[in-house]
């Protein structure tokens, strides 16, 4: 297993104490997770809050994608320590392809939001064909989750958290690529988008 830095542990638990005792926080599923390997951990997206409520409890070394330009000043060296990869919104380009393929070499899981965003009204949307692009280049098992309340929370339009509003993580079954990936066609990566965003829909 791939070893876990002390920081990123320190902020693993304060993020899981925070949304425990203001959120009521529950954690089901963990059990799916794989011990050991890469895999990308596939989650709607609601809120802000999603990323380090994903990744608290999480027993894995899970890295994820951020805004390029916040890799500033002390905020970056801050998000460089949490795992954090520097994208471009607009596009995933191919030296962010590069780092990324070189993470799940490395043995690590990384988070995506397959439908690109924060959902506007809390519901899930359509996934973005991105996730499986990276999908088909890995060729990595997708762990498929769903973040449920932190719409209520904290959601689009809301400048401070609610507090006392639940906030639930629900882990899925690992999903293999060949139950993903129907091979090289003109719709593959919106195809395996939208096996991704199913799977995440079925979680109850």
């Amino acid at each position: 297993m791939c070893q876990i830095s002390r920081f990123y542990r320190t902020a693993q638990f304060f993020s899981g104490l925070y949304f425990k005792l203001l959120h009521r926080f529950e954690v089901h599923g963990l059990d799916h997770v794989p011990e050991q390997g890469s895999f990308l951990l596939a989650s709607n997206h609601l809120s802000f809050l999603d990323p380090p409520a994903l990744g608290c409890r999480l027993p894995r070394n899970l890295h994820y994608f951020a805004r390029d330009s916040l890799f500033k000043g002390p905020l970056g060296v801050l998000i460089r320590n949490l795992n954090s990869i520097p994208v471009n919104r607009s596009q995933l380009d191919l030296g962010t392809l590069r780092k990324v393929l070189a993470v799940l070499r490395e043995g690590h899981p990384l988070l995506v939001f397959p439908e690109g965003t924060r959902s506007p009204d809390g519901t899930l949307r359509r996934g973005k064909k991105g996730v499986g692009m990276l999908v088909a280049k890995s060729q990595v098992p997708v762990v498929p989750a769903r973040v449920e309340g932190a719409y209520e929370i904290l959601g689009k339009g809301k400048l401070l958290p609610r507090l006392g509003r639940k906030l639930t993580i629900r882990y899925g079954t690992p999903i293999p690529v060949s139950e993903l990936d129907p091979g090289k066609s003109e719709t593959r990566y919106e195809s395996i988008s939208q096996r991704i965003m199913d799977a995440i829909s079925e979680i109850k």
